[in-house]
């Protein structure tokens, strides 16, 4: 009897320890819900506003240590579109993203912090050949729900600036007529 109650009580500290241990959990970037958007301004006095589709990659996600979290994401740039086919069809050419030559943009976090009780995700974007380090500011991510398909999912969104000249963005365009820093924000939602 003693051995039984001794075997059941190893048992359930072995497997809460066990779960303990197990605290990040993998999510994957939901395409159908995910985009990422852009500004820029145009000649000084107004907006142009964009987004790119096809966002696909996964999170790790720690909420008792975030520095244990990571995020891969892989943008399809031929996805491009600012609701004017002229446009988009000059921004898809090597004048800028040159779709041909680097159909996506890659983002890898090399840091996940909390800062002012948020999350901080700080990466390597590559565009366009060229890689940098950015900073985005997360709301969220959401806390895990169950979705219309029944897997768990969550959700967040990230932004940040980045300057096309870091990133030799279409550099025979003068910052007068179109400005240097871009702002971005990544809407995703991602599944268990």
């Amino acid at each position: 009897m003693k051995r039984r109650i001794f075997t059941a009580a190893l048992s359930a500290l072995l497997f809460t320890g066990t779960s303990a241990f197990a605290q990040s959990s993998t999510w994957t970037i939901d395409t159908n819900h995910a985009q990422t958007n852009f500004q820029i301004r145009h000649m000084g006095v107004s907006t142009v506003r964009g987004s790119i589709s096809g966002v696909t990659g996964t999170i790790v996600w720690d909420p008792k240590d975030p520095s244990k979290s990571s995020v891969e994401a892989t943008i399809d740039t031929n996805t491009v579109n600012t609701n004017n086919p002229g446009r988009d069809k000059d921004l898809k050419s090597a004048n800028y993203f040159n779709v041909e030559k680097y159909p996506t943009m890659i983002f890898k976090s090399t840091s996940v912090k909390q800062v002012d009780g948020k999350l901080q995700v700080v990466g390597d974007l590559t565009l366009a050949g060229v890689t940098k380090g950015v900073t985005l500011d997360v709301d969220g991510p959401t806390a895990p729900q169950k979705g219309m398909g029944g897997k768990m999912v969550i959700g967040l969104s990230a932004t940040g600036m980045v300057n096309r000249s870091d990133f030799n963005f279409a550099p025979k365009m003068p910052s007068m007529a179109l400005g240097d820093e871009v702002k971005i924000t990544i809407d995703v939602e991602a599944n268990q």
